[in-house]
């Protein structure tokens, strides 16, 4: 296993994203599913230079993007949005792209669950068709129910991951396994060898090191499935807006660099746009707690 992280968490330019991350020990990025922000050759030479590689890519289900939408054309925008993410993981010679089927903040259905299910197995389908040619892995990811009504349970990823075939993984959060699975040991058990991604945050979606998960503990049982990919950082920090909050250092006030979509979705994730020295402080934490579990 191997330390790698996303990048949608902090609005920035990639190469300050890159230097931190070469700086604290990961391996890897999971680079935001945006493929138009990025000259993949640029990004490619940067890592390289860095000694980092790319993992993947994760979707960003935002706005109109939606796999299940009831509108057509809108089903086949969101395809051709996740087959550009999987061109742009090839291009930076990764590995997977995570997969969220639904738009990400929408929790009411838009027809009814044959219908849904159809739609969700068409798109798949025709979304591995170009992950095969382009020799990425996709898997599906389920969130909690307060982000999406579609694919919350491993066992629910693991039934559209079957229905598209047999190449199909699946991803797991941390975060949300916490919330929705009765038995989050058992859902990693019972995904086994589908498992191409895991993403890390505490119960709380903090780093690793501050909530109450025991990550030698989640170590020891990915190793046991034999899931050898990446443990992928994906921590959302809170803001605290009393006079209770323990990081007064944490908000950016003047972001730089931001759309109006990309702040909605950081803000619909119960984050914002974070200072640079306090998502330095939790990268650096993050590694320093997870990269000695994985070091041999």
């Amino acid at each position: 296993m191997h330390l790698s992280m996303h990048n949608w968490m902090r609005a920035e330019p990639i190469e300050v994203t890159i230097a931190r991350l070469a700086k604290f020990g990961y391996s890897s990025i999971e680079i935001s599913g945006e493929p138009d922000m990025y000259d993949t050759k640029h990004v490619k030479t940067l890592l390289d230079d860095a000694g980092l590689k790319c993992w993947g890519a994760v979707t960003l289900m935002l706005g109109e993007r939606n796999l299940v939408a009831k509108d057509e054309a809108q089903r086949v925008a969101s395809v051709k949005y996740v087959k550009d993410c999987i061109t742009m993981v090839k291009e930076l010679d990764g590995h997977e792209i995570t997969i969220v089927p639904a738009t990400v903040g929408k929790i009411i259905p838009d027809a009814s669950p044959e219908e849904e299910w159809k739609w969700a197995v068409d798109g798949m389908a025709e979304i591995m068709a170009h992950a095969l040619v382009e020799g990425v892995r996709p898997c599906i990811e389920p969130l909690n129910r307060f982000e999406t009504y579609f694919i919350n349970r491993g066992e629910q990823a693991m039934a559209l991951a079957e229905a598209t075939g047999p190449d199909c993984g699946v991803c797991l959060d941390a975060f949300h396994i916490n919330i929705e699975e009765a038995d989050w040991r058992q859902a990693i058990i019972d995904v086994g060898d589908r498992l191409t991604d895991f993403h890390v945050a505490e119960n709380n979606r903090m780093p690793p090191g501050m909530g109450e998960y025991d990550w030698a503990e989640v170590v020891a049982l990915l190793s046991q499935i034999g899931y050898d990919g990446a443990l992928t950082m994906e921590f959302v920090a809170p803001i605290d807006r009393t006079p209770a909050n323990p990081y007064p250092n944490a908000l950016d006030d003047n972001p730089a660099g931001i759309s109006p979509e990309q702040l909605k979705f950081i803000q619909d994730h119960g984050s914002s746009t974070l200072s640079e020295e306090f998502y330095d402080w939790m990268v650096e934490q993050a590694s320093a707690h997870v990269l000695p579990l994985i070091q041999h």
